[in-house]
C-alpha cells in the first residue's frame, strides 16, 4: 500500500528493513532492504485446516515461525512492526517466541472484520496482549481496538501522513451559475463496499438531471466494477461516468486539478469493514478540492461539517445530492471548504509530523 511505503521510505532516525513473502512492482516501489521469506509448501492447507474446517484465524506453522525469526536474526533486529492487525493475528506464534519488542498497526477493515466470530475475537485479544505498542490512524479505531480488549494506555494514533509537497494547494475556478454549467466530480479509491460508490453515483444522478453537462470520474480498480458500470446504466448517467481503473499518482494528481468536488461517501460494510481516514480523501483536501462525504469512521476527525468539507449521513444518496445541489449555487462556501480543508490536512496529516512521531514510538521501545 503507497500510505505504507510512504511511511517506511521516510524514516530517518531508524535503518528499516522489510520481511516480505514476494516482491510486486519494484519500479514503483523501489527499496533495496528486503528480505523474502516465501509461503511453506503446506500454506494453504494450513489455512483451509482452520478457516474452513474449525472457522478459526490461521496462524503460521512452525516451519514458517523458524523461517522469520532467522530473517529478523540477519538483519539484527530491535523491534518488529506488524502493520495489520489481522496480519498479527497469522503471525502471534512469532510475537510469542521473539524476545524483543513488538508492535502492530491497525487501519480499519482489520479491526472489526470476522470480529462476530468467537474464535477471531479470542485470537485478536491474544495477539494485543503479546504486543508492546498498537497503533491505528484514528479516534475511532482506537474505540474499536479497546473494545476489542487492548489495554488503552498502549494505543497510539498515529494518523496518516501526506507528503504535502506531491499536492499543493490550487485555487478551483467553479462553473458560473447556469444549467448547462460543466460540473466536475471525482472519486479515488477500490471499487470495494465500504467505499459508498452506488451513494455516489445515485446522488450525481440526481445532480445531473439540473446539470445535464456535469461529468463524474471514477479512479481506482476492484470488485464492484461491473455492478457499478451496471448501476450507471440504470441511472441513465452512463455516458457521464469514467472508470479509470488504476492510474498513477502523477494522472491521479492531474484529475484532481481538474475537477471541482471530490466525493467519499464511505460506510460501514456488511462483515463490518470500515474506514480510519481514506488516503485520497486527505489528498484531494490538499489539493484544494472541496470534500462531500458521510459521517463515518475517522472521516469527521479529518472534516468539521460545514467548515473543512460537507458530511452527511451514511447510504443516504438524497442527503448527498442535497449538499452538491446547494453548493453549486454557493460558491463562496465552495473556495471556504476547500481552504479550510487544505488547512486542516496541513495541521493533522503532514507527513512529516507522522513520521516524526512514528519514530519516537520506535524510539522509545528499544
Amino acid at each position: 500500500m503507497l500510505h505504507i511505503y510512504r511511511q517506511i521510505t521516510a524514516l530517518q532516525r531508524v535503518r528499516p528493513f522489510v520481511i516480505a513473502q514476494k516482491r510486486e512492482n519494484a519500479a514503483q516501489f523501489p527499496f533495496d532492504k528486503i528480505e523474502i521469506v516465501a509461503k511453506a509448501p503446506t500454506h494453504f492447507l494450513r489455512r483451509f485446516w482452520f478457516r474452513q474446517l474449525h472457522d478459526k484465524p490461521w496462524q503460521i506453522s512452525a516451519s514458517e515461525r523458524h523461517g522469520l525469526l532467522a530473517a529478523l536474526e540477519r538483519a539484527n533486529a530491535q523491534l518488529l512492526h506488524i502493520f495489520f492487525g489481522h496480519i498479527a493475528v497469522h503471525l502471534l506464534p512469532l510475537i510469542q517466541a521473539w524476545p524483543k519488542p513488538s508492535i502492530v498497526s491497525f487501519h480499519g477493515a482489520d479491526v472489526l472484520v470476522d470480529m462476530d466470530k468467537p474464535a477471531y475475537r479470542k485470537a485478536t485479544k491474544e495477539m494485543l496482549a503479546a504486543v508492546e505498542r498498537v497503533l491505528v490512524r484514528s479516534e475511532s479505531l482506537r474505540r474499536a481496538v479497546v473494545d476489542l480488549g487492548c489495554d488503552e494506555h498502549k494505543i497510539d494514533i498515529v494518523r496518516t501522513g501526506i507528503p504535502l509537497w506531491e499536492f499543493p494547494f490550487r485555487e478551483r475556478g467553479f462553473p458560473p451559475r447556469g444549467r448547462r454549467d460543466e460540473w466536475r466530480f471525482v472519486q479515488a479509491c477500490r471499487l470495494i463496499e465500504k467505499k459508498g460508490l452506488p451513494t455516489s453515483l445515485r446522488a450525481f444522478a440526481k445532480f445531473a438531471a439540473l446539470y445535464p453537462k456535469s461529468t463524474i470520474t471514477i479512479a481506482g480498480e476492484g470488485p464492484l466494477l461491473r455492478e457499478l458500470q451496471e448501476l450507471a446504466r440504470e441511472l441513465k448517467i452512463g455516458g457521464r461516468v469514467s472508470f479509470t481503473g488504476f492510474i498513477s499518482q502523477e494522472k491521479l494528481r492531474e484529475i484532481f486539478y481538474a475537477s471541482h468536488i471530490f466525493l467519499h461517501p464511505s460506510e460501514t460494510g456488511r462483515d463490518g469493514n470500515q474506514e480510519g481516514v481514506p488516503n485520497s480523501m486527505l489528498e484531494a483536501m490538499a489539493s484544494g478540492l472541496p470534500v462531500f462525504a458521510t459521517q463515518h469512521g475517522g472521516i469527521p476527525e479529518a472534516i468539521e461539517h460545514g467548515v473543512s468539507g460537507v458530511l452527511v449521513p451514511e447510504r443516504d444518496h438524497e442527503a448527498l445530492a442535497r449538499a452538491l445541489l446547494d453548493a453549486a449555487q454557493d460558491r463562496h462556501l465552495l473556495s471556504r471548504l476547500a481552504h479550510e480543508g487544505a488547512a486542516a490536512v496541513a495541521a493533522k496529516f503532514d507527513q512529516r509530523a507522522q513520521v516524526r512521531r512514528l519514530e519516537e514510538i520506535y524510539l522509545k521501545q528499544l
